[in-house]
């Protein structure tokens, strides 16, 4: 590969990371309120509210069952408002957001509920509230939980970045696509995918070896 191409890679990495760790925390600033909202008003939970959780519940399945790269297109004048444009690494951040809070919500309505009711119950007896409950007593009990299904979040983002250069979109998708598959270089594409599997790998491992810790 010409030097080139192997600073055209780099920079698609430097673009990667940079659209999957702003996705990434967005969405979970967004969604993880939402996931323990699903969570709270669950029936038989400190929250119980059968239509909040329904509404709740029926928009975060909606979402969730677009497929990403209709999700891209639909968003255009969205992305577009918000960013000024439809292009690039920055662009890109709004679709990846916007499609990973559903996921975010029900990873994190999963990982809660995981904890123990007998510590909630303990902490009903002291008189907690609910707030607190969740603040003080839940969210540490499932952070290990949580912290595992923030490694598989983060990787779906990664991996939903590369679609966004079907759009436009910065990164190492948009290098694939441009030089891999339109202009048939064969060496491109395939660095491209290694890089992205390794940068999945290691996401994963990081997030188990935090999750274990923290379990300790």
């Amino acid at each position: 590969m010409s030097e080139y191409i192997i600073e055209t890679i780099k920079t698609g990495i430097i673009e990667t990371l940079q659209m999957t760790f702003f996705a990434s925390v967005l969405a979970y600033a967004a969604g993880l309120p939402i996931g323990i909202l699903l969570y709270a008003t669950a029936k038989g939970r400190i929250l119980s509210n059968r239509g909040v959780n329904l509404v709740t519940g029926f928009i975060v399945n909606v979402a969730r069952s677009l497929p990403f790269l209709i999700l891209l297109v639909l968003l255009i004048p969205f992305t577009r408002l918000v960013t000024g444009s439809s292009i690039g690494t920055k662009a890109s951040i709004v679709p990846l957001t916007v499609g990973a809070i559903p996921i975010v919500a029900r990873m994190v309505e999963s990982s809660l509920s995981e904890v123990s009711p007998g510590i909630i119950e303990a902490a009903a007896s002291m008189g907690a509230s609910p707030l607190y409950m969740i603040v003080h007593f839940i969210l540490p009990e499932a952070t290990p939980s949580l912290l595992l299904g923030a490694a598989i979040n983060i990787s779906t983002v990664l991996g939903y970045s590369a679609m966004a250069g079907v759009i436009g979109g910065g990164g190492l998708g948009a290098i694939a696509l441009q030089y891999g598959y339109y202009r048939y270089q064969k060496e491109v594409l395939w660095t491209t995918v290694t890089i992205l599997v390794i940068m999945v790998m290691v996401i994963q491992e990081g997030g188990n070896l935090i999750a274990k810790k923290t379990r300790k």
